[in-house]
């Protein structure tokens, strides 16, 4: 196999993980005339357990890396929030109109796949059914073992997930660690109107702090599933409470008389413990979900999945080759972008623990046209969650930033 050789040609960057985060890493670098091998264990597209939700945070990414939505076929973009709370209450929550889009969704094989061939595109060397087996860091490169070859190179970025084989390469590993949050879907065909159009969250008495959702798709589909917290309930259980939310009729009632699922249910865990874990060891960068960068508010993923991706690319091409000048870079900026913004997150999570909180929260959310507007915009991480706390992220724009493909 062909191999990066550190040395006169630019710097080269081997990516492990053709995700969000591992492909937003390799087209910033691409892009700018770095050399860089993206591997995976996987050939694309493949499915990926999700709730398939992309964020206004998510869609600026997105659109900043230059993905055109016309390829990724499943691409449903959405205008308005439908919140149910614990009491059955209905609220709708609607996003800016006629400003760019806010809110969509996507399925991961799709839109993953996209991501890929973007990469491709941008002369990432992409190499598929590809696995690290082993690494090894070096003063002035690393050596990445696969299951087809060795690859050097002066920077590695780890996108490989929750359980990552680099961090446990590494010894950086967390055993028995088995994230905060753990989320449950299934997707169901021949839904109603509502389904097949409309976003809708249910905070369901029983599931608090976490709720239920249907995300609508194309062609009458919807992404249906729920997700809860581990400190609160029995993943275990998931399975069996499946049936019991189904048969809700507000639910069934959204979902309509026809809806069936067209394949069985999965279920994933969610990392959210950005800022707790290990970002960097030498020359070597963890982004997405091992860099446990979820939510741990909603358990979404995607946007900062792009997010420390493209941070980690930036530290990279930022710094004069030191690694311990990127490595504090990249800290920092996921410090100062994500980490204060989860852990004011993490603090609101008991308010929703209880349906009087979550009733409460709802109902002060909904008082005014701005409230219920800026409510989903916040829920939609279209402007930093912890903004009261960081002034110096204060802009004109705070309340009015257009969405992505302006």
């Amino acid at each position: 196999m062909t191999t990066l050789r550190p040395g006169n040609a630019p710097e080269s960057t081997v990516v492990i993980g053709a995700g969000p985060a591992g492909t937003a890493a390799a087209i910033t670098l691409a892009r700018a005339g770095r050399q860089v091998t993206l591997i995976d264990k996987a050939r694309f597209p493949r499915d990926k357990c999700c709730g398939d939700g992309l964020t206004a945070g998510a869609l600026r990414h997105l659109d900043h890396l230059g993905l055109d939505p016309a390829t990724v076929p499943s691409w449903m973009p959405v205008d308005d929030v439908w919140i149910s709370d614990p009491k059955q209450i209905e609220r709708q929550f609607p996003l800016p109109k006629g400003k760019g889009q806010f809110a969509a969704i996507a399925t991961r094989s799709d839109l993953d796949h996209a991501l890929v061939n973007l990469a491709r595109e941008c002369g990432v060397d992409v190499r598929e059914d590809t696995a690290m087996t082993h690494i090894k860091l070096f003063d002035d490169r690393i050596a990445v073992a696969t299951d087809t070859g060795e690859l050097i190179a002066h920077w590695c970025i780890a996108a490989d997930g929750m359980w990552s084989p680099t961090r446990k390469a590494l010894g950086l590993g967390q055993p028995g660690y088995r994230g905060e949050w753990h989320a449950f879907r299934q997707y169901w065909k021949h839904v109603g109107p509502r389904a097949s159009r409309e976003l809708f969250v249910w905070f369901e008495p029983d599931i608090l702090p976490g709720y239920v959702w249907s995300f609508p798709l194309p062609n009458g589909r919807a992404n249906v599933g729920f997700g809860v917290l581990r400190e609160t309930h029995q993943v275990g259980d998931m399975a069996d409470i499946w049936p019991a939310i189904l048969d809700r009729p507000h639910i069934r009632d959204v979902l309509g008389p026809f809806a069936e699922p067209e394949s069985r249910h999965k279920a994933w865990p969610i990392p959210a413990r950005v800022g707790d874990v290990a970002l960097t060891a030498h020359r070597t960068f963890f982004v997405g979900d091992a860099a446990a960068a979820c939510d741990p508010l909603t358990g979404e993923g995607i946007g900062q999945a792009l997010q420390t991706g493209m941070a980690a690319a930036g530290s990279i091409l930022a710094g004069s080759g030191d690694p311990g000048e990127a490595a504090t870079s990249y800290r920092r900026e996921v410090e100062r972008e994500l980490a204060i913004d989860m852990r004011f997150a993490a603090k609101l999570s008991p308010l929703l623990g209880t349906s009087l909180g979550a009733r409460g929260a709802l109902a002060l959310t909904a008082t005014s046209p701005w409230t219920r507007r800026n409510f989903a915009r916040w829920l939609f991480e279209d402007y930093p969650r912890a903004l009261l706390g960081t002034p110096r992220r204060w802009r004109r724009d705070a309340f009015t930033k257009p969405g992505a493909w302006t």
